[in-house]
């Protein structure tokens, strides 16, 4: 792939010339730029993007639109937006929700604003990949003052049938003193086994005031190699709070980011994770508290069967200047195998003095005191260590504000224990 066939296809989306740049800088870059680091996760040969940027063609696996409810809704199967579902109301108090190249035409000076404001091209050798080679995505935008009350749904099918690389850019821009509840989905669909690459990047900036509550599910399938970024921007007073499921089939490395700009701000990062089979998932959670009385927490709980690999890295980082600020984390794994894999990482970085910090980090298997006790009551052994798995995991899960995603997570997990 050369710069000119990058430049060729920004060109025939009729991108503005300042995305036409960044493209050819990040181009630029990849060579010069290191891997992301993620601690004991070695991901270094993985396959994580073949150097094409494409279009998929319209898939047959599209969804039954009639079972997605009436919420504001985007969905798209690879490139291709296939549903648009936004409220007369919304669209009257501005609210924009839409295909990346739709938000070009409608908020232009919005769209160049914030792009790639969370994320930087130039911050390691897979976020200037991404900014050369993503080939779709979306973007919600919601005015200053404006307070969502329903739920809005971005739905992202991976088709299994399609080789086309999975490169979606998603950006939110949340205006000041706004309120959004954001859900996301990644999943592959449809009984193919094309091998496919996937390079998603997350942007969330929220302004001064705003709030954030935002949901995620991951389930892209074993024939997906996976990076996936999720990078939150924080204003005054600004807070994200972030429920996320990795629940994918394929290898995955995740970094799930939030930078406290402002003073006063809050993030609030809650993950759940699952590994089967030979399945290497490596996820870094990072809260960097730059304003003053600004306060991050992780909480990262996840399960290991069979031979699966999981390494949470949780990472709180203070800034010097960064009075008042709070960080905690906790990051705790449970084994289901001898075979099994697993690494918990506290790391501290602490650059000024009048702060609040702590962790905590365990990693051990089903406890036989509760097996015993569960299956002392009359319940087989699977039964009991279903309930224990979703007793360990309920913490995280219990926290995400919507029912739906909550069962859905746990029909994922029940889903993934039954296939041992």
């Amino acid at each position: 792939m050369t710069k000119d066939t990058i430049i060729a296809f920004s060109q025939a989306h009729a991108e503005p010339s300042w995305l036409q740049e960044r493209r050819s800088a990040a181009f630029d870059k990849i060579d010069d730029l290191e891997l992301p680091k993620i601690e004991r996760v070695k991901f270094h040969r993985w396959n994580l993007g073949d150097g094409t940027i494409a279009e998929s063609e319209y898939s047959a696996n599209v969804p039954d639109f009639t079972a997605l409810g009436d919420n504001p809704k985007l969905v798209q199967v690879g490139t291709q937006t296939v549903f648009e579902q936004l409220p007369a109301d919304l669209t009257a108090k501005g609210v924009v929700f839409t295909d990346f190249y739709s938000a070009l035409e409608e908020i232009p000076e919005i769209m160049e604003k914030h792009f790639g404001t969370a994320l930087t091209f130039d911050e390691d050798k897979l976020s200037a990949y991404h900014m050369a080679y993503f080939n779709s995505g979306a973007v919600l935008y919601v005015p200053d003052n404006v307070e969502l009350d329903q739920a809005i749904e971005g739905i992202f099918y991976q088709d299994s049938t399609s080789a086309v690389p999975f490169n979606k850019h998603i950006l939110i821009i949340v205006g000041r003193n706004a309120k959004v509840n954001y859900l996301e989905r990644f999943e592959t669909i449809g009984d193919g086994s094309e091998k496919a690459t996937a390079n998603i990047s997350v942007e969330v900036i929220a302004q001064a005031g705003s709030q954030v509550k935002f949901s995620a599910i991951d389930r892209l399938g074993a024939n997906v190699t996976t990076y996936i970024s999720r990078r939150g921007r924080h204003g005054n007073d600004a807070t994200i709070d972030w429920a996320l499921g990795v629940m994918n089939e394929g290898n995955v490395i995740a970094d799930f980011d939030s930078d406290l700009i402002g003073n006063g701000s809050h993030a609030n990062l809650k993950v759940v994770a699952a590994s089967s089979g030979r399945q290497v998932q490596g996820v870094d959670t990072r809260v960097t508290n730059y304003g003053c009385n600004s306060v991050g927490h992780i909480l990262q709980h996840g399960v290991i069967l069979e031979r699966g690999t999981l390494t949470f890295n949780g990472i709180g980082h203070i800034i010097k200047g960064a009075k008042g600020a709070d960080a905690q984390q906790e990051s705790r794994v449970l084994m289901l195998s001898d075979q099994a894999r697993s690494d918990a990482n506290p790391i501290l970085l602490i650059d000024e003095n009048d702060v609040t910090a702590g962790h905590a980090a365990s990693i051990g298997q089903v406890d036989p005191e509760d097996m015993y006790y569960l299956m002392s009551r009359g319940l087989d052994k699977a039964t009991a260590e279903r309930l224990v798995i979703r007793g360990f995991l309920g913490t995280v899960i219990t926290e995400i504000p919507v029912k739906e995603v909550r069962d859905e997570m746990i029909e994922v997990l029940d889903n993934k224990l039954d296939g041992r």
